[in-house]
């Protein structure tokens, strides 16, 4: 299961893990990419393990700029812009109500 969010210069996803399987998991450092690929954790191209939930470290928060394509994992201009575009027109709309 996942959940997802975005501000102004980033995706975020949050992963949610059976608790069984994060009790193995690393307690004091982010998951390489290879890692968390190699629990079962499948997503697209681009995102970055980048904090630790400690009251639930079954939940794996990643993050990727805006504007990544899926895939190839880089940032290209045109989605960035079209991302930030989207991202400030919810946020305008938010502000109106």
């Amino acid at each position: 299961r996942l959940a997802r969010d975005t501000d102004d210069a980033f995706e975020y996803r949050h992963v949610i893990l059976p608790k069984e399987l994060a009790k193995n998991l690393p307690k004091a450092r982010l998951l390489g990419e290879q890692e968390w690929r190699g629990i079962g954790v499948q997503q697209s191209r681009g995102w970055q393990h980048y904090a630790i939930h400690r009251p639930e470290p079954h939940i794996l928060l990643f993050r990727r700029p805006l504007g990544t394509d899926p895939v190839t994992g880089k940032v290209d201009v045109e989605l960035e812009r079209d991302a930030k575009d989207a991202y400030n027109a919810s946020l305008a709309v938010n502000q109106r109500k």
